[in-house]
């Protein structure tokens, strides 16, 4: 459960005067974590040392891997013991080492699909985001359904590794897109509910803006994630 699931409150709650603040906060951490994720993609990629020492050596490689969920877990389940510095500094640990994990992306695919995707991806997310956002319809029931599908999906995508069907990998892809596209609604709404009651903010109003932007990241990564399984094919 993510930290701040316990706000179930109604929609039409007023907003606090630090609400537009803390929400500039949520998108402009994610948007410099996905920054600093595709600069260090970017920078893995184009140094082969880097690229080869890490996708050579499957203990260096499973081992950021390991890192990224260790670090992910942590920030969540340790937000409240944390301060806000700390954080944040573990919030673009992560995303260097995701963007360290993704480098091997940009040799698969050709520049034309990675931006292709990347504004579909762009697109589709701020759509959602916003609907999320704007709804006064309450998403909680769709959000657990999600969850339920998200669940599975992991599930089905590790027997797939066993397989190794394409047919499968495909319907798994396009599943893949639609439960995120949802949970970026459902989260946007969410998050939303979450910093309309902070009164000031202050710090811990702050971190929960910070796992806000954590949250949203994932989904954004993981939809760009799906998409480009799905129009990678066409290379």
């Amino acid at each position: 459960m993510n930290e701040y699931e316990r706000f179930d409150m109604p929609l039409e709650g007023y907003s606090s005067q630090a609400f537009p603040a803390l929400m500039r906060k949520v998108y402009l951490w994610m948007t410099l974590a996905l920054g600093i994720t595709a600069v260090t993609a970017y920078g893995v990629a184009t140094t082969p040392a880097l690229l080869n020492g890490i996708y050579n050596h499957p203990a260096v490689l499973f081992g950021l891997i390991i890192g990224e969920l260790a670090l992910v877990i942590w920030l969540s389940a340790a937000l409240n013991r944390l301060s806000l510095q700390s954080a944040t500094l573990l919030f673009l640990a992560y995303s260097v080492l995701n963007g360290a994990t993704f480098s091997a992306l940009l040799v698969i695919y050709s520049p034309m699909v990675i931006t292709k995707v990347f504004l579909i991806t762009a697109g589709t997310f701020a759509a959602m985001a916003f609907y999320g956002y704007v709804t006064k319809r309450d998403l909680s029931k769709m959000g657990s359904i999600l969850f339920m599908a998200l669940i599975g999906l992991i599930i089905a995508s590790l027997v797939n590794i066993f397989l190794k069907s394409s047919g499968l990998d495909l319907v798994l892809s396009y599943l893949g897109v639609a439960i995120f596209v949802g949970l970026t609604a459902w989260d946007s709404q969410k998050i939303r509910k979450m910093l309309s009651t902070q009164e000031f903010a202050d710090e811990g109003a702050q971190k929960l803006a910070l796992i806000g932007a954590l949250t949203l990241y994932l989904d954004f990564i993981n939809l760009f994630l799906y998409l480009l399984r799905i129009f990678g094919r066409e290379r």
